[in-house]
């Protein structure tokens, strides 16, 4: 059985031979009870907003050493790959990824347009505006096979 997860990343994640990140999120049980939600559309849709906002949280303290783009990748993974992570602070829809997941695995690569780099830095400086621009924003949306015209192209 495989499940859907969003991962989010940075473009310095796009390079790698596979994708390693500890952090996901996907439409888990708790999840499910903290929206009353039963439509797995919907579930999903909201792991992967929980996935855009920690694609922004990693861009903290980033400069210029990567683009100011949020980043989150779909992929399919095993269900024994993922792991519900200690504590009690957790997002509903967080997860733990045991080991690397490998571009195979990937459905999709969402990512901000370029316009959108402004409102990035804006929003990890604190501008409450810029960080509802973002919201309002729709991440533009990749095949695994567009992968090096997108690094090539964001550079």
């Amino acid at each position: 059985m495989t499940v859907r997860v969003y991962i989010p990343a940075t473009f310095a994640d796009l390079r790698g031979q596979s994708i390693s990140a500890a952090q996901a999120f996907a439409a888990t049980q708790e999840l499910q009870l903290e929206l009353d939600e039963h439509d797995t559309e919907a579930l999903e849709f909201a792991a992967f907003l929980a996935a855009v906002d920690a694609s922004l949280e990693q861009l903290t303290g980033r400069g210029d050493s990567v683009p100011l783009r949020r980043v989150v990748l779909a992929a399919d993974v095993p269900a024994r790959q993922t792991a519900k992570p200690a504590g009690q602070e957790n997002h509903p829809a967080g997860i733990v990824l045991e080991g690397e997941v490998g571009w195979s695995a990937v459905a999709a690569i969402h990512v901000d347009e370029p316009s959108a780099a402004d409102d990035v830095a804006g929003a990890l400086a604190g501008d409450a505006a810029a960080a509802e621009r973002l919201w309002e924003l729709d991440l533009l949306w990749y095949a695994p096979e567009e992968l090096a015209g997108l690094i090539e192209g964001a550079l």
